[in-house]
């Protein structure tokens, strides 16, 4: 090779790290009285960030599902092939109990732990977090029928990963999907036309389209049709228990912009088999605790492609030099780099701080239930808003090297929007939030007693609270609320973010937040930090930990 061909001046590969070398996380587990959960969740961290799951993610973005509606002899088969990297990501998955453990083994501070590995293992491979978060969240909804629940809930909560198409009950462990959305109405599932007719026997058959169905070769399903009561929830196996296919077609695989490792399908019912869960006509309010479930892990799954960004870039700019020193040591990329590492740290924080509540909900705490419920719309809002601005900063860290798809970068910038969209795109977010204080007074008052442990920590923070407070009187016209909807989440969310870090995070990342997201001395751009910030105690938080220092 001429010396033109010498590599030099590139950063090594980032293998070999922990995805639980994270001071946020590790405090808050501790702090939220789930610290006998570290040692699991470090595990899982140090498997995330090794070589080899990191080939096993690459195999499984690269080689997406294929589907299968026939067999060579013209039998439908409605089956989705996926290469094995899917199912050893799956295998793992379940066996750490991301899933739905935490709702059968019933230990304080469960919920958390499960948040803390859904963190950590989707910082590897997001897509196959979406079966796992259907099956979190089917759990709650399903226990609106007790008959269903003890029949199907052991099995959602058991650690086997069991595909294939079988009868649900005869298998060691099952995944759960969702089928709700439609093409004429998308989240305006009232607008559903999908029709389930009962037959007397406790069943309905249920026909209609349905527009997005996740995770189609899930083993059971939560759906919605209309019945004559109104729109109504219903669980749908892909297997009747005599072992014949229930009449579940799907039509086609969704081509979309990222999460290429999991399948997004059409679904044709065609006088399909199902069971009613919950009231009759009262479908929404029964998916309401589902929904609240998977908008936790969008949180979760948002502030996952945070801090896999944030250390993709402090990895290159560690090691990549620029006129004349490396890229981290220049001013104006230690600002960048320390506004990403702020951003991921709040939503790290925040998210946590929410699984937290889940636990204590469960435990009867309609404080901390009725604070998630307002919470977690306004963070779902804003964190997923923020996860894809995020995540073309970090890319751009990296300068042409992150736009190649061997970085890793251009997978994560693709799946950024994702979370954003499911399970309410932001308007749907925002107006949720709108409705969480009109329907629960509790909620705003639970808010301000979770933000007001901080007060008199920072004037900035104090000063934003009372900003908050004065928006509130202008929410009684109900047309200036919705224009002020996503405002309203945004200062909802930093706000509570403010707080979290005031008093749990490093005095330099709560002082430069507080400075620049509550203070006006930002930009709003990364990299615009205002004058006086501790960039050096930010970036020595967030600093990546070498394979030896992590063996060590």
């Amino acid at each position: 090779m001429t010396v033109t061909h010498e590599v030099l001046n590139q950063a090594p590969p980032l293998t070999g790290f922990s995805a639980a070398d994270d001071p946020a996380l590790l405090a808050a587990l501790h702090r939220e009285g789930a610290g006998w959960g570290e040692r699991e969740v470090q595990v899982l961290g140090a498997l995330a960030g090794s070589a080899e799951v990191q080939e096993l993610a690459r195999m499984a973005e690269e080689q997406p599902p294929k589907l299968h509606t026939h067999d060579r002899y013209g039998h439908r088969v409605d089956e989705v092939e996926f290469h094995p990297a899917w199912h050893e990501l799956m295998t793992v998955a379940v066996e750490q109990g991301l899933h739905a453990a935490p709702w059968a083994e019933n230990r304080p501070g469960g919920h958390l732990v499960r948040a803390a590995k859904f963190y950590v293992w989707s910082q590897a491979e997001p897509g196959h977090g979406c079966p796992i978060s259907m099956t979190y969240a089917a759990v709650p909804a399903l226990r609106a029928s007790p008959g269903l629940a003890a029949e199907y809930e052991p099995l959602l909560a058991a650690r086997t990963y069991d595909f294939g198409l079988r009868p649900p009950l005869a298998k060691a462990g099952l995944i759960a999907g969702m089928s709700m959305t439609e093409k004429q109405g998308g989240s305006d599932v009232r607008a559903n036309t999908t029709r389930a007719v009962p037959t007397g026997d406790g069943t309905y058959r249920i026909t209609g389209h349905k527009w997005f169905t996740s995770a189609p070769m899930s083993d059971v399903f939560l759906t919605l049709a209309q019945t004559e009561e109104g729109l109504t929830c219903f669980l749908l196996p892909r297997v009747l228990p005599d072992g014949t296919r229930n009449r579940f077609h799907l039509m086609r695989l969704k081509d979309k912009l990222g999460n290429r490792s999991n399948a997004s399908s059409e679904v044709e019912y065609d006088e399909a088999v199902a069971w009613p869960v919950g009231e009759p006509g009262r479908g929404v309010r029964t998916i309401v605790e589902m929904v609240n479930m998977t908008r936790l892990d969008c949180v979760l799954g948002s502030a996952a492609g945070m801090r896999a960004g944030l250390r993709q870039a402090l990895h290159h700019t560690a090691h990549r030099r620029a006129f004349g020193k490396e890229l981290a040591d220049q001013p104006l990329m230690r600002s960048v780099l320390a506004d990403l590492a702020i951003e991921s740290e709040a939503a790290t924080t925040l998210g946590l701080r929410l699984a937290a509540a889940v636990d204590r909900a469960q435990a009867g705490d309609d404080a901390e239930g009725a604070l998630r419920r307002l919470a977690l719309a306004a963070g779902k809002y804003w964190v997923c808003k923020r996860g894809a601005t995020h995540a073309a900063e970090a890319l751009e860290c990296l300068g042409g090297n992150g736009y190649v798809e061997e970085s890793g970068m251009p997978r994560l910038y693709r799946e950024a929007p994702l979370l954003s969209i499911w399970e309410g795109s932001g308007n749907v977010a925002a107006l949720d939030v709108l409705r969480a204080l009109g329907r629960e007074p509790a909620a705003l008052e639970a808010y301000f007693a979770e933000v007001e442990t901080a007060a008199g920590a920072d004037p900035r923070l104090d000063a934003a609270v009372a900003r908050l407070k004065a928006m509130l009187p202008e929410l009684a016209d109900p047309d200036r609320a919705q224009l002020l909807a996503r405002t309203l989440a945004e200062r909802l969310t930093l706000v509570l973010q403010g707080a979290l870090l005031v008093r749990h995070s490093d005095p330099a990342v709560a002082d430069a937040f507080c400075a620049s997201r509550l203070g006006g001395e930002w930009g709003h751009a990364f990299g615009t930090l205002p004058a006086g910030a501790d960039l050096g105690g930010v970036l020595a938080r967030a600093r990546v930990k070498s394979p030896a220092e992590v063996a060590g």
